[in-house]
């Protein structure tokens, strides 16, 4: 069990790290203001992207440093789950930065879909793309209307009907659909109720302009709406799609959910730890440089013993993801769930109390888009739920442990 970088993992970081410290880092604060200037607000159809973060994809295709989340020699870089963490915690110390890169969520995780379980004709119609960059997607699975957290209680419905499927169903908490340049959903629903409990799913493929599929809002979190991707509510009346949008099979939707949120879990961990490690470095900085009392804030109340607390806790997520995500290359997403769950739980954690303490450190400032820390706090409140709330995994690990011991 070796957690070393590879060679080939840390010739990639040198670069990343350098086309950081180029290019995003001073393209940070610009691109926040642009989308608190330019995307006020719920109507999603006016939303733009900054025009520079086009300009910083090519620069990032044009370095190599694109796609690098997948595992393909071909269509990407090649590097495995544990060689391409490091590369994922580096983009997460700045917020949302995958994108320039293309490796962001959902569309990492959608491309994940396509690659693994994709017939040659969707990988054609919608995985180059996506991987080229030309477009983006969603992925719809969360209701409404039932506690959709247990993937069971899920009732949008795809049924077949000759050579077409018909889908019905409301979705929401679709990350990426304001986005201008969002073009597909990919969509979890019901297609035989009688079946086993877990083959009753199915998984389609539904271009956002097919007729019946209705965006009806964003929803904002925390106040905000994370233009220009959003995060929304959409319906689908009575929408036809050709059969051959059905992916792999009737019946395999639940297992291909699980296999794309495996590494897409993963991914997000990754990123956690570098927004954890940016929140404590910005916080040991205004602790050094600010006084009160006479004193450094470094110096009064226990701030000292807090950055040592979030230094263990930050040390101790990244073991642990590096742990998963190794487990997940030697033996693959199926035994690595208690790994996934478990990291996916304490990754966010850290985040959120590693970004507390941060804010509470900068007082007023820590509050405003001064700096990065209030979408770090967001990010990890919302990790909390995303992908399967805490309380789902942990009692996914619990009933993995009993059937260690118990029959």
């Amino acid at each position: 069990m070796n957690f070393n970088p590879s060679e080939k993992s840390n010739e990639y970081l040198a670069r990343l790290k350098q086309f950081m410290n180029q290019y995003v880092y001073p393209f940070e604060s610009e691109y926040s203001k642009y989308n608190t200037t330019h995307n006020v607000g719920s109507d999603w159809t006016k939303w733009t992207e900054h025009p520079r973060l086009e300009e910083l994809k090519e620069l990032a295709k044009k370095e190599g440093l694109w796609n690098l989340f997948l595992p393909d020699n071909e269509l990407a870089e090649g590097l495995s789950v544990l060689e391409y963490a490091p590369l994922a915690e580096e983009m997460g110390r700045v917020y949302n930065s995958a994108e320039i890169f293309n490796c962001n969520a959902p569309d990492t995780g959608n491309m994940e879909v396509l690659y693994h379980f994709g017939s040659e004709e969707q990988k054609k119609e919608w995985l180059q793309p996506l991987l080229k960059g030309e477009m983006k997607s969603v992925f719809c699975m969360t209701e409404p209307d039932v506690a959709s957290s247990d993937a069971t209680n899920i009732e949008t419905s795809i049924i077949e009907d000759g050579d077409e499927i018909i889908v019905n169903g409301k979705k929401w908490w679709s990350t990426g659909l304001g986005h201008p340049m969002t073009k597909l959903a990919i969509v979890l629903g019901k297609t035989d109720t009688t079946a086993e409990k877990h083959k009753q799913h199915s998984m389609v493929l539904v271009p956002l302009d097919t007729p019946g599929v209705e965006i009806k809002r964003m929803q904002n979190t925390f106040g905000t709406y994370d233009a220009p991707a959003g995060h929304g509510e959409v319906h689908f009346n009575n929408v036809r799609i050709p059969k051959k949008n059905l992916i792999l099979d009737f019946g395999a939707g639940f297992a291909i959910a699980q296999g794309r949120l495996g590494p897409g879990r993963i991914h997000h961990c990754m990123r956690c730890i570098g927004a954890a490690e940016r929140a404590l470095e910005l916080a040991i900085i205004r602790s050094g440089t600010r006084q009160a009392f006479g004193k450094p804030l470094a110096k009064l109340g226990g701030n000292s013993e807090h950055f040592a607390q979030a230094r263990i806790a930050i040390d101790q997520a990244r073991l642990l993801t590096h742990y998963a995500a190794w487990k997940i290359d030697e033996q693959g997403v199926k035994n690595s769930m208690t790994e996934i769950s478990a990291i996916k739980v304490v990754a966010p954690k850290v985040l959120q109390e590693v970004t507390d303490m941060a804010m509470q450190i900068h007082g007023g400032a820590g509050l405003s888009d001064d700096f990065p820390l209030i979408n770090f706090f967001i990010q990890a409140r919302a990790l909390r739920l995303a992908d399967g709330p805490d309380e789902v995994h942990m009692r996914m690990i619990s009933r993995l442990e009993f059937k260690k011991y118990l029959s």
